[in-house]
């Protein structure tokens, strides 16, 4: 058996339809913040490795690990010093590992992995968004991407952007948050 199936032409008028691009016309300019992402090993040095049984810091153990440690593994890369046990642990240690890191590391934050991506994060976007350039602008900040965003980045953004944009919207362009708007924007 044979189907055939109808031929469809086209509706001939003298009006040639043309598609608009609403989302080009509107002016918005799209800032992702994954462009912001800075790229490196991320580490992460645990106190709780170096206490005794467990529970306390012994200051002569302490000072002979670093003493002993291989600093020059933490060249280029991205430190958190923490401590997941539930110790006190003296400030002075902190210090203690910083001032040995700060000779190779890129960056030495203390607390967790997620402070250290907040930090890198604000340096980072307070370093490279230059908001002049947006200025009297329509924004959309990108809200959904691959990569895992701290909702900290967005805020710097938006802080960062505010005092010279005519509006800032959140997501996409066919699905997004309205955050601001200027006085302008509104009248």
């Amino acid at each position: 058996m044979t189907w055939k199936f109808p031929k469809f032409a086209p509706a001939m008028n003298d009006e040639t339809e043309t598609i608009k691009n609403k989302v080009a016309e509107s002016g918005l300019v799209s800032i992702d913040l994954k462009d912001f992402y800075p790229q490196g090993e991320r580490l992460v040095i645990d106190m709780k490795d170096h206490l005794f049984e467990g529970l306390i810091l012994k200051e002569k153990d302490f000072r002979q690990f670093v003493k002993s440690e291989d600093w020059t593994q933490y060249k280029g890369k991205f430190v958190a010093i923490t401590s997941t046990a539930d110790a006190i642990i003296p400030t002075w240690a902190y210090m203690l590992i910083s001032s040995e890191l700060q000779a190779y590391a890129s960056k030495v934050v203390c607390g967790s992995p997620e402070t250290l991506e907040t930090v890198l994060f604000h340096d980072t976007i307070s370093e490279k968004l230059n908001p002049e350039q947006y200025q009297d602008k329509r924004v959309m900040i990108k809200g959904c991407g691959d990569l895992d965003i701290p909702a900290s980045a967005f805020v710097e953004a938006t802080n960062r952007l505010k005092p010279y944009v005519k509006s800032i919207m959140y997501g996409e362009a066919c699905s997004n948050v309205p955050i601001y708007k200027s006085r302008s924007e509104t009248a």
